[in-house]
């Protein structure tokens, strides 16, 4: 493995441990709460990890990571709205939140090497595998779209149960992508929330029962 290819890695495990992070605050105060929650420190640890891994994804020409990251961007903003903590936040910091997808996506309409072409055109992946990966995004994405039509219905950030069972799906669509891609930073970032996926399940399950 060559220096260049550690380092392309090296941002993908950071990317993955703020997911990561994100996952176990997330988990800890639901245990804590009998119940599944959506706490302000996911969302914040979600937009920053998102910028990181759509680094990764540009530099690793994969199609299937950048797609995920661009189709679920504004909905961590959108959350971190719904909970009033937006506009604390610095607005340099807030400029380049919402200016970063809005450059990869022209960057990648643009035309120049290794843009959307090139990432489609990727030989090193072969075209149904290619297709597995975009399926499984779009489905682990299509969560958040989940979150936010449910948080919109009650004007408040949340996580439901349909939010983790559509994790769970796209989730293990990942896992086989990433398999077969040789790639250890989804491989293990999607395995460490599996476990995660099935724990919440079982709270919102048990919250169900009690009502």
């Amino acid at each position: 493995m060559s220096t260049s290819s550690l380092w392309i890695f090296g941002i993908g495990f950071i990317a993955q441990s703020l997911f990561a992070a994100r996952m176990i605050v997330q988990w800890v105060k639901s245990e804590k709460a009998g119940k599944s929650l959506s706490p302000v420190i996911f969302w914040q640890l979600s937009i920053l990890g998102s910028l990181i891994f759509l680094l990764y994804g540009i530099l690793r020409r994969d199609f299937a990571i950048v797609l995920g990251q661009v189709l679920v961007y504004f909905i961590y903003v959108r959350n971190l709205h719904l909970k009033n903590q937006w506009r604390p936040i610095p607005l340099l910091l807030r400029f380049i939140v919402i200016v970063a997808p809005i450059l990869t996506l022209v960057y990648f309409l643009s035309g120049t090497q290794g843009s959307l072409t090139s990432l489609l055109k990727n030989e090193q992946i072969p075209l149904p595998l290619q297709i597995w990966g975009s399926v499984g995004q779009v489905i682990f994405t299509l969560r958040f779209y989940v979150q936010w039509i449910d948080s919109e219905s009650k004007n408040e950030s949340v996580l439901t149960r349909r939010f983790w069972l559509v994790s769970l799906v796209g989730c293990l669509m990942i896992i086989i992508y990433a398999a077969f891609r040789f790639d250890p930073v989804l491989f293990l970032g999607q395995l460490a929330g599996l476990v995660i996926y099935l724990r919440n399940l079982m709270l919102e399950n048990r919250v169900k029962k009690n009502r």
